[in-house]
């Protein structure tokens, strides 16, 4: 994923995480926090950045029966930043307004998850089709 100025970031590092039970879920917590450190955010974006994978890693093992989550340390040259992209092979999301609307779920939650993920992150972007699952990607960029 691009940032707005359309220059693609330097990935620093990879690693790739399945998310099939509740104990993935929080690992991937874990994780997030450790390379949100590395990538020295601050105490408020750490935080942001790990609820909003929290919400997502979610996600994808209630809604999306599991799948996976792969998280890079990023540059684009002047800052660096954590990219996370979850991706699942659930029943996809029919309606994509509707799912990133405050308040709706599918399920027995809040419905805060996707929307409240998205204005938790710098970059946010969604693709899914009924049948084919789903996937979102993060970014959210050091200060």
């Amino acid at each position: 994923m691009a940032p707005a100025g359309g220059v693609e970031p330097t990935v620093e590092r990879t690693e790739r995480h399945p998310i099939v039970t509740e104990a993935d879920v929080v690992r991937v917590r874990q994780i997030v926090r450790n390379l949100a450190v590395t990538a020295k955010m601050s105490l408020v974006d750490q935080t942001k950045m790990v609820t909003a994978a929290s919400e997502l890693a979610r996600n994808t093992l209630v809604y999306g029966g599991g799948g996976s989550m792969t998280v890079d340390i990023v540059d684009n040259g002047r800052r660096r930043g954590i990219r996370a992209v979850f991706v699942d092979s659930g029943p996809g999301i029919p309606d994509m307004d509707l799912a990133l609307t405050d308040g709706w779920t599918s399920g027995s939650g809040l419905g805060l998850g996707l929307s409240g993920s998205r204005r938790l992150v710098d970059d946010f972007a969604i693709e899914s089709s009924p049948g084919a699952g789903t996937t979102v990607r993060i970014v959210k960029w050091s200060r």
